[in-house]
């Protein structure tokens, strides 16, 4: 029994988030202070270049007036386009500097990320696993990951310079007329309302763009993996309908991200022509009736453009900032999870006898779902003790809370009569071994697959391992041995040789206990025969939990708990429990007129 996945996220400190996304440009100060002077160069470059005009009309008005001669108009033009041309040239390497380095500074920040979010991952309590798919949580090394760099490389650089770009402007407009400033400057709280108004809105859909994008890929996932169940059952025209409305509630979702973010530059460009037509009209004004040079009235009209340039970037960019903000949201969210508690007073063991017991130990998954009730039981050094009863009866739940995968509501749990509570994780399952059901192999060759077990163990001790499993005779067989290269999946191996190699790796670590869950539930009864010759080869000498569904397997145990329900009915031996005629007896007896 495990609790159901939430939907959705809690709401988010926009300005926390943003505050946190860059305390991680912290290892790049130095690069990003010369982006910053670099961004400045390029500034100041930018509003020379808009300034410019009026010396230019300045001079030109000189030479049509006589003032200077037709030889010196166009030696200070030559002189002065010159000058421009250079600074241009620097405002173009400064801005492709400032731009490269952010690249860079992004991509460190990203790297820094991605490498705490799957440091996170793999430390996180599996209670996450429990809640979250695992296509949303690969949408947040992906999708969302993604969007923060781009929110970095691009925004984040062209904001840098525009908010320069803007506040010199403002400085130089004030010079050339404080007056058409003035008219300049009561338009731009209208401009600033309308593209909060458009931000506001394009943070929420780019939120629910975001969470919408991690459920579809979720679902593809589930699709992918039960793709052969789905053909089983005929539920393809259900799952594509399933599978249709994630990809309209996605398509509506981003459909109003992008239309929200679209709608600020022809808005913000819109309300810069009507500034631009103002100011040309009361700047006229001006130049007319109260003496306003041509030149600077030139130059501020530019510098007007200039203005409303820098604002649209921003605006624009604010939008991709926004979308980079709402996927941070979520990556925090995953590198906030709670990770397993590691105490440095912990207790370290250098050894492990195998004596386990369970002292009253109540668990649940979810708050007031009890899922284990009150259980007591032990076992002795060396003894394989066998847990059976119903899907659903708390089997499983057993074995992971001797690995202390989860923590327990209520008793105890001891290891050597030491509360594994008190005892590092990492050194507690140092000493423990699984056999799942499951056959998860990694992507390399079948020694590293083995050594996974114990990456200190040596070729011979690996073999040995596989020897002991039964492994080694079909290894042997493959081409390259030992050397052979498989996939995650273990495609060119079937369950039981797959299931081989699980065995192989949990005997070369070596462990006090092991734990065997359903281990021969997915292989036909042949390959099963071979498989629990090998489990019996690495259960000697260790304390041993076997789940098992097929009765039969478990009949040479030493001790057999029948869990129902979460509580402990039943615990005897093989032959103790048939006599008793109970739900064991009724099981077995079941199993026995089917096989």
């Amino acid at each position: 029994m495990r609790p159901t996945v939430r939907s959705g996220s809690r709401p988010r400190d926009q300005k926390g988030t943003l505050m946190r996304l860059i305390s991680y440009l912290g290892e790049s100060k130095t690069l990003l202070f010369f982006v910053v002077l670099a961004s400045i160069a390029s500034t100041l470059a930018g509003l020379y270049g808009a300034y410019s005009i009026s010396p230019l009309i300045t001079t030109i008005e000189h030479g049509i007036k006589g003032i200077l001669s037709r030889e010196a108009m166009f030696s200070e033009l030559f002189a002065r386009l010159s000058f421009l041309a250079v600074i241009f040239v620097l405002e173009v390497l400064t801005t492709l500097f400032s731009e490269r380095t952010m690249v860079k500074i992004s991509q460190r920040t990203v790297r820094k990320l991605r490498a705490d979010m799957f440091d996170n991952m793999l430390k996180m309590e599996v209670g996450y696993h429990d809640t979250n798919t695992h296509g949303d949580l690969m949408s947040r090394f992906t999708n969302d990951i993604d969007l923060v760099g781009e929110g970095l490389n691009t925004a984040a650089a062209s904001i840098i310079i525009n908010i320069f770009t803007l506040a010199g402007t403002i400085v130089v407009m004030f010079y050339l007329s404080p007056t058409l400033s003035l008219v300049t400057i009561t338009l731009l709280p209208l401009l600033s309302l309308m593209a909060r108004w458009i931000v506001k809105r394009s943070r929420i859909y780019s939120r629910r763009q975001q969470r919408s994008l991690g459920k579809l890929n979720g679902y593809i996932e589930e699709a992918m993996e039960g793709q052969m169940v789905m053909q089983l059952f005929n539920h393809e025209e259900d799952a594509t309908e399933e599978f249709n409305n994630l990809n309209q509630d996605y398509r509506k979702n981003s459909q109003k991200a992008q239309i929200t973010s679209i709608m600020m530059f022809p808005l913000m460009q819109n309300m810069n022509t009507i500034n631009y037509a103002i100011i040309g009209i009361v700047g006229g004004f001006l130049a007319i009736n109260y003496g306003m040079s041509i030149g600077d009235l030139g130059a501020y009209v530019n510098m007007t453009r200039t203005q409303g340039r820098p604002i649209n970037q921003i605006s624009n960019q604010f939008t991709a900032l926004q979308s980079a903000l709402a996927s941070a949201e979520r990556i925090f969210e995953l590198i906030d999870w709670k990770l397993e508690e590691i105490n440095e007073d912990d207790l370290i063991l250098d050894s492990v006898i195998g004596d386990v017991k369970f002292n009253n130990v109540t668990f649940s998954y979810v708050k007031g779902q009890i899922v284990l009730n009150d259980i007591s039981l032990y076992a002795k050094p060396g003894q394989k003790i066998a847990i059976v009863g119903s899907t659903g009866a708390g089997k499983t739940t057993i074995t992971n809370l001797i690995s202390r995968f989860y923590e327990i509501d209520k008793g105890e749990i001891l290891v050597d009569d030491i509360d594994i509570k008190t005892i590092n994780r990492l050194n507690l399952r140092s000493h423990i071994a699984m056999v799942l059901q499951d056959t998860n192999l990694f992507t390399g060759t079948i020694m590293e697959n083995i050594r996974y077990g114990n990456l200190n163990a040596t070729d011979e001790e690996c073999v040995e391992a596989a020897k002991l499993s039964n492994a080694h005779y079909f290894i042997s067989h493959l081409k390259h041995g030992y050397d052979t290269h498989i996939s995650g999946v273990g495609d060119d191996l079937s369950e039981g040789q797959k299931q081989l190699l699980n065995i192989a790796r949990a005997a070369v670590a070596n462990p006090s206990i092991l734990i065997l869950d359903e281990a021969t539930s997915s292989i036909d009864t042949r390959t099963e025969r071979l498989v629990e010759a090998g489990m019996d080869s690495i259960m000697e000498g260790r304390t041993t939990f076997v789940i098992a569904h097929r009765l039969s397997t478990v009949r040479n145990a030493d001790a057999i708990i029948v869990l129902e329900h979460g509580e402990i009915i039943e615990r005897g031996s093989h032959d103790a429990l048939l006599e008793m005629n109970g739900r064991y007896a009724s099981l077995y007896h079941g199993q026995s007129e089917l096989s």
